[in-house]
């Protein structure tokens, strides 16, 4: 693909629509096992400590690379190896969603459960085989808008899910609620049957075994040893300043003196839209610049925008500055997800992209899970000026890797060049 004549240009094809619905399909599932679902317990009287335990539900999210490889090497008899793994997905989702109309969270804790971690199985096994159709069918410079679009459509599922499911619940039961979501679901079947195929139709691996090796394999003989470590450990890395800053950014805002209606309404209203906007800009900028240009572009907005918090930090209890602090931090954490998933896309093999991918996205999780653990202690041993800055300089080291495998004038994409 060449590069458009307009950034916009790039979203005005059937793919870009059929990415949409397919996104929202991949974020109906995560608040009907995780916060709705919480919501649901809660009203129904259940002791806090097993709605806490209840959070072991989502495991599959994280445990997902496992069985990648099943999807890599096992084509359905039907729309193809990845529409016809989606629709499969699909289909089981709309039936586990329905069922929890008929659970009682006050009769049969043990019940809810089990519905709930087929739900996440199922969804997370969704996300495995849509990682892994994006990439296939996307160029690569349509990779950013495609990140763009993909996220969007999540993030309205995420609204439906949450906000809409709320407010429908106050005015019929949890049952019914479930019951019209998971009609919803069938969205997701209608979008895999109309999306486009994949061009290119790669061999899928001659044996589970293959499935599983050769993914790795394949992206260090393609990349090289030093290359190839130094993309892994970058995307542990990339943002981990950003995600040190969202790990802390509510306690700072209620420490600070906002409210929490302050914080729902801006954070979690306009700061959401900031998001959107970001990762919609990105897509459409990542067109023109392509992806080694718009890491470094991205990531270096990434860590300036805690500069926001930082005068937050210093200001106080100020509602413009806080306005503006959430606002830009969210809306170039939007540019920075639009790179990195289009990065994800760019190092990805088709013919093993649902293993590969699932792994660079387990990845990922290390460092919004793992490494920002310590960021409450942190605070406590050095304040929240400091945390900011500490923050910035958390950033640096991702963006050090950046010569390595995307220099600044690699022609497209990293790989392009590697």
């Amino acid at each position: 693909m060449k590069p458009s004549s307009s950034p916009l240009q790039v979203f005005q094809s059937r793919k870009m629509v059929a990415l949409l619905w397919l996104g929202f399909a991949s974020g109906l599932p995560l608040y009907l096992t995780s916060k709705t679902l919480q919501a649901w317990m809660t009203v129904e009287g259940i002791q806090l400590s097993a709605i806490g335990l209840f959070s072991l539900v989502g495991l599959p999210y994280s445990l997902k690379f496992l069985w990648s490889p099943l999807l890599d090497r096992f084509v359905p008899p039907f729309l193809g190896r990845r529409r016809g793994w989606l629709v499969i997905m699909q289909i089981g989702l709309v039936i586990a969603i329905a069922a929890m109309a008929l659970q009682n969270p006050k009769q049969s804790l043990q019940l809810l459960a089990i519905n709930s971690l087929v739900i996440a199985f199922l969804s997370a096994s969704q996300d495995i085989a849509f990682d892994a159709y994006r990439t296939d069918i996307l160029e690569p410079l349509e990779m950013g808008a495609g990140a763009a679009v993909s996220v969007l459509g999540y993030r309205i599922a995420l609204l439906v899910t949450g906000a809409l499911a709320l407010i429908l619940a106050d005015r019929t039961s949890w049952q019914v609620v479930y019951l019209l979501l998971s009609l919803v679901m069938g969205i997701g079947i209608l979008a895999s049957l109309w999306a486009p195929e994949p061009k290119l139709q790669p061999q899928p691996p001659d044996s589970l075994r293959e499935a599983v090796t050769l993914p790795f394999i394949e992206f260090f003989q393609r990349l090289g040893t030093l290359r190839g470590s130094a993309v892994l450990v970058f995307i542990v890395l990339y943002k981990l300043g950003d995600s040190l800053v969202n790990n802390m950014s509510l306690p700072f805002l209620l420490k600070t003196g906002f409210t929490q209606t302050d914080v729902g309404a801006i954070q979690g209203g306009m700061g959401l839209l900031a998001t959107i906007v970001g990762v919609l800009a990105g897509g459409a900028v990542l067109s023109k610049l392509g992806i080694a240009r718009s890491l470094w572009v991205f990531g270096g907005l990434q860590a300036i925008s805690n500069l926001t918090y930082l005068g937050l930090a210093q200001v106080g209890k100020n509602y413009p500055f806080m306005v503006v602090a959430i606002n830009i931090e969210n809306f170039c954490a939007g540019l920075g997800t639009a790179a990195f998933v289009a990065f994800f896309m760019s190092l990805c093999n088709q013919r093993f992209s649902a293993t590969q991918f699932a792994l660079f996205s387990s990845l990922m999780a290390v460092s919004q899970n793992i490494l920002v653990a310590p960021a409450g202690r942190l605070v406590e041993a050095t304040g929240w000026t400091w945390f900011f800055i500490i923050t910035i300089f958390a950033s640096l080291p991702g963006l050090m890797l950046l010569p390595i495998f995307a220099p600044w004038n690699a022609d497209s994409t990293p790989l392009d060049e590697l």
